[in-house]
This record gives structure tokens, C-alpha cells and sequence, in this order.
């Protein structure tokens, strides 16, 4: 204790010393981003705080992940295989009288999904199960919110990432074996030969990381959609009823057999309006992904502030969709006739973008899509479901729309012929 000082004095000086040094830190945290600024440009930096140094923010937005307090501001020959998965998987996993359809079940069918189509695996039915039980395993373990998981859930987690890593080495290799390399063309076939044609040849580890980033970014988005649908169409059934009549108009659905015809092609499926715009709405009102990122590659303006090249620009999907003034009905509405050709809603680039825009906006898009009307086809062509909890489950929005705690837990009930909807 330095001489002179009484104790209360001194533990005073020793809390006061390290304040200082973090609100100097601090100053010159944001010294370093104030002199970012182009100087060729009169306008001022945006308002606000830059955050801490080194983190920025970003513990700021953790906190508010764990204290859930979230802000509120090539198809055609894919198509027959899309459809074929989305019908044989359903008939397999949720069409058993009064069986439970869960969330996890939901991932595992996109993941077989995924597997199926971006990947060309022809897989048996207990791998294709082991499979896309290891990749939830390592979902769950590894890459959900918040940051709790345990040691016992992160070494299960390894695990199963390492297990997915070896299972897609030998598919990988044995699709690099085969003696006719044109029977089948996916995406992984793609990037195969893109890298041929330009003189390059991927290593067995590069195209394992492309194929499995290939089945994570399917996966995340169409699971998160794939659920928003079910769980949108099951607060809505009057939609749901509004759908089978176009079906029917389309005479892609008969009462009489309650089944979804397997001959449906790209432009059937363009003709059906409807479905589109509930589709569309769907996307708008849970878009699986809040939003993206770009950074600034010239100095710009945006509302009397510029912004310097080279920073980060955040952009937000959720707050787009749940304030545009262009909305004839409220925003927070679930309304598929917002799209339609009548409506002003349908017109416009800036106030739907659930697939970001741009250059770098989705390129699965499409894909996506029709595995989303194809799976809203079979759904309201087959059966009726309903919760099985109590109430509605919560949605959490980062870093994907997803059900929390247990779930989106449905009894799903086969439809009976010459009984419709009232099944």
C-alpha cells in the first residue's frame, strides 16, 4: 500500500487506475474509426458507438442472443428428384396415424434432402438415418445459441463432425471412382469438373469442405423455411383451404384419392399463383436468415452520412420486411395476397429481400423454393396436422428462425379419401 494512503483509499486508486485504461482504450478505439473516415468527402461518420476495442459490439449482441431479447429493427432436371425425396421421405417419416413430427425431425428430413439432391448420394435407408443423426448430433452440439453447451455435448459434437468428415471422404471418393462420371450431374459434379476445365484439380480434403458447406447452407435455411411454412400454414387454415381449391382448379389434387400427383413439372408449378405468393409471405414474415453483410468497396451516402470504403455494412432482412411502407395490410399480417399481381406489394426491389440481392444474392434461391412449394403440396395434399403442446413454441431468430426449447412438436393425420380437408 503506497505510503500515506489508508486502505479505502487505496482500493479506491487501484479500481480507478484500470477504469482509465479501458475509457482510454476505448477513446482511442474509436480515435482509430473517426480517422477512417475519406477526407474527400464533407459529410460526418454515422452516429453511434463503435463499441469495445478488438470486440466492437459483439458482446453487446451475445447478450442479447442469451437474454433472448432480439431487435426488431439448371431446376427443371432437379425438380423430378426434388419432388420424389420431399414425397418419399413424408409418406416415411409423418404420415403414420397420430405419429409426432418434431423440429430435430424436420432438420434430419432436410438434411436427407440436401444430401439427396445438392449431392447425388445415393445412400441406403439406414445410412442416409445414421447420417443425418450424426449431422444433428453435430448441429446441436456445435453450433447452437446461446454458448452453454457442455463438455460432454462439445465432445459429442466432435465427434460427429468427425464421422460426417469420414462418411463424406468415401462417398466422395467412391463418386471420383466411378467409371462414367456423366451418369450423374449435382452440384458436386459440378464444381468437379468446373475445376477440371480450368486446369485444376481439388484435393480429396477441398472438395470434403465444399460438399459438407454445400449440405450445411442448405440445410440451415431450408429447415428454418420448411418449419415456418408448417408451423404459418397451421395458424392459417383457411390458406391452407385456398391452396387445395387452386390444386384442384390446376387438377393437381383430387378429393377422392387425397394425394399429390407425381408427374409435377417446373412450369405446372409456375402456373400455381397462390402458392407462390403464400410462399413469398412466408419468406417475408420468418425470413431464415435476419441479415447479411457487404462491405463498402468506394466511399457512399446514405441519409446525410457517408460511409468509407472498406467498412462493414449490415444489412437487415427482418426489419425491411416489418416496416416498408409499401404494405397495403399491416406488415405484422400474415396476407399471401400482398403478391398478388393487384396488389402494389408485388412491384418493387427493396422491400422483399429474404434472399439478400445483388450480386451475392442466393444463388439456391429457386431450388429453394420449389422445395418449398413441393413440400406445401404434399402437406396439404396428404394430411392435416395440429399441435401437439399446448401453446405455440417461441421463435428465436439468431442465428437462424427456429423453434426454441423443445421444438415444433405436431401430430400430423393422414387425410381419408372422399373426405378433403375435413378428414
Amino acid at each position: 500500500m503506497p505510503a500515506g494512503l489508508s486502505w479505502p483509499e487505496a482500493a479506491a486508486l487501484a479500481l480507478l487506475a484500470p477504469a482509465l485504461l479501458v475509457a482510454l482504450c476505448r477513446h482511442l478505439w474509436a480515435l482509430r474509426w473517426s480517422l477512417s473516415r475519406d477526407r474527400a468527402s464533407a459529410l460526418p461518420l454515422p452516429r453511434g458507438s463503435m463499441g469495445w476495442p478488438f470486440f466492437g459490439e459483439t458482446l453487446h449482441w451475445l447478450l442479447q442472443i442469451l437474454a433472448r431479447v432480439f431487435s426488431r429493427t439448371a431446376l427443371e432436371s432437379y425438380l423430378p428428384r426434388i419432388q420424389k425425396v420431399v414425397s418419399w421421405e413424408l409418406r416415411g417419416w409423418c404420415m403414420e396415424p397420430g405419429s409426432i413430427a418434431v423440429y430435430s425431425s424436420a432438420k434430419t428430413l432436410t438434411f436427407r434432402i440436401a444430401a439427396r439432391i445438392l449431392l447425388g448420394l445415393r445412400l441406403e435407408e439406414k445410412q442416409l438415418k445414421d447420417l443425418a443423426k450424426t449431422f444433428e448430433q453435430l448441429v446441436e452440439n456445435l453450433f447452437s445459441l446461446p454458448l452453454n453447451i457442455p463438455f460432454s455435448g462439445l465432445r459429442k459434437g466432435i465427434k460427429a463432425r468427425d464421422m460426417l468428415h469420414e462418411f463424406m471422404e468415401k462417398a466422395i471418393q467412391e463418386k471420383l471412382q466411378r467409371n462414367n462420371p456423366e451418369d450423374h450431374s449435382d452440384a458436386l459434379d459440378f464444381i468437379i469438373n468446373s475445376a477440371k476445365e480450368h486446369g485444376k484439380e481439388f484435393t480429396i480434403q477441398e472438395l470434403k469442405e465444399s460438399a459438407i458447406e454445400l449440405i450445411f447452407a442448405a440445410f440451415f435455411t431450408t429447415a428454418s423455411a420448411s418449419t415456418s411454412l408448417i408451423l404459418l400454414l397451421l395458424k392459417h387454415p383457411s390458406v391452407i383451404e385456398k391452396i387445395r381449391q387452386e390444386l384442384m382448379s390446376h387438377e393437381l389434387y383430387q378429393q377422392c384419392n387425397c394425394c399429390c400427383p407425381s408427374d409435377i413439372s417446373l412450369e405446372k408449378l409456375s402456373r400455381l399463383r397462390y402458392l407462390d405468393c403464400v410462399i413469398k409471405e412466408v419468406l417475408r414474415v420468418l425470413p431464415p436468415v435476419s441479415g447479411g453483410y457487404r462491405t463498402a468497396l468506394q466511399t457512399f451516402e446514405l441519409d446525410g452520412y457517408q460511409i468509407p470504403k472498406g467498412w462493414s455494412v449490415m444489412y437487415s432482412i427482418r426489419d425491411t420486411h416489418e416496416t416498408a411502407a409499401i404494405y397495403q395490410s399491416p406488415p405484422s399480417s400474415f396476407d399471401p395476397d400482398r403478391f398478388s399481381a393487384a396488389r402494389t406489394e408485388a412491384m418493387g426491389r427493396f422491400h422483399y429481400i429474404p434472399f439478400g440481392g445483388g450480386a451475392r444474392s442466393c444463388i439456391g434461391k429457386e431450388l429453394a423454393q420449389a422445395i418449398l412449394k413441393l413440400l406445401a403440396i404434399e402437406l396439404v395434399s396428404t394430411a392435416r396436422w395440429e399441435l401437439a403442446t399446448p401453446g405455440y413454441p417461441t421463435m428465436q431468430t439468431v442465428p437462424i428462425v427456429h423453434p426454441i426449447d423443445d421444438g415444433l412438436q405436431l401430430y400430423f393425420h393422414p387425410l381419408q379419401p372422399s373426405h378433403g380437408s375435413k378428414a
